[in-house]
């Protein structure tokens, strides 16, 4: 893993633990019960494998059997778990996605002239790279190699799937020393359009390689963030989650964390049922709630 990609998932990580904390309280007790539920079930006589396992502040190391790595891209991630559960887990510090190294590599090579080195006028570079990103094919071949080394018979995703896209934004925009994505909702955006494309791919290789496993699967995630200065509220369970969406007198700006993935409908392709779902609304800022994803997974015996 490059430096400038190591670099940036370390800042990530520390821009999620330095958000205010005060309105976490639900939010981390959801997502410690339905980790700590996966981890409770997992058979321990076969590896656990706990993917963006992160500082620990999410995962109840307690409850986690013995066999049970984490993995996580921060180079810092194992050293806080250690400090925040006093347990010094096997770890694996790799891009989950397969494909980060190959697009910022792309994207430099998009923001300068080859023969010069100077630097493209940036709407020039964003319209290069938006035609050179649907030749990258994401291909997650470390978690491939590891999942078929050790056969865990559970895989904990913890919030990480909604993260691909964000990671892939920094990335170019760190490329570009510029932010290089249209901020105006009613121009067309090649390059914007380009990198959801992107992430469409790195989730579904990711995912395929989870299935491939044929462990069960407990999967926590930002479906999508929601921008709305009014009350919002959560109606019954809707496959479409905008569905689920209840604004009372103010109108909802969403993005779509997950790239349009529906993943029931998706693991379903892949052979598996779903045993367990529920979404609830995470209080990140002023007027932004992430709409939060849990479900759990598994093959019929």
């Amino acid at each position: 893993m490059s430096k400038p990609l190591s670099r940036l998932l370390r800042r990530e990580q520390w821009a999620f633990l330095a958000r205010d904390r005060s309105a976490w309280g639900e939010h981390l007790a959801r997502v410690r019960a339905f980790l700590g539920e996966g981890l409770q079930a997992a058979d321990p006589t076969r590896p656990v494998l706990i993917l963006g396992a992160g500082s620990g502040l999410e995962i109840p190391w307690a409850l986690a059997p013995r066999d049970t790595t984490g993995w996580d891209g921060d180079p810092w991630s194992r050293a806080w778990t250690a400090l925040r559960h006093r347990r010094w887990a096997p770890w694996v510090f790799a891009d989950l996605t397969g494909g980060l190294a190959a697009l910022e590599a792309t994207a430099r090579r998009a923001a300068r002239e080859s023969w010069t080195g100077r630097r493209r006028d940036p709407e020039v570079a964003a319209l290069r790279l938006a035609g050179l990103l649907p030749s990258l094919q994401p291909d997650p071949a470390p978690l491939r190699a590891w999942l078929d080394a050790h056969r865990p018979g559970t895989i904990l995703v913890a919030n990480v799937m909604g993260q691909f896209g964000v990671v892939a934004e920094r990335l170019v925009e760190g490329a570009f020393a510029l932010p290089p994505l249209e901020v105006d909702p009613e121009r067309p955006d090649p390059l914007a359009t380009a990198l959801e494309a992107w992430t469409g791919r790195a989730l579904r290789a990711f995912l395929g390689v989870l299935a491939e496993s044929g462990a069960d699967l407990w999967l926590v995630h930002d479906r999508a963030v929601v921008f709305s200065g009014g009350a919002l509220a959560l109606g019954p369970w809707a496959e479409a989650w905008s569905g689920q969406l209840i604004s009372e007198g103010a109108p909802i700006e969403a993005s779509d964390a997950l790239a349009g993935l529906e993943l029931p409908t998706l693991l379903a392709s892949n052979g598996y049922e779903t045993l367990s779902r529920e979404r609830w609304l995470w209080p990140v800022g002023v007027g932004q709630r992430h709409l939060v994803e849990a479900i759990a997974a598994r093959r019929p015996e």
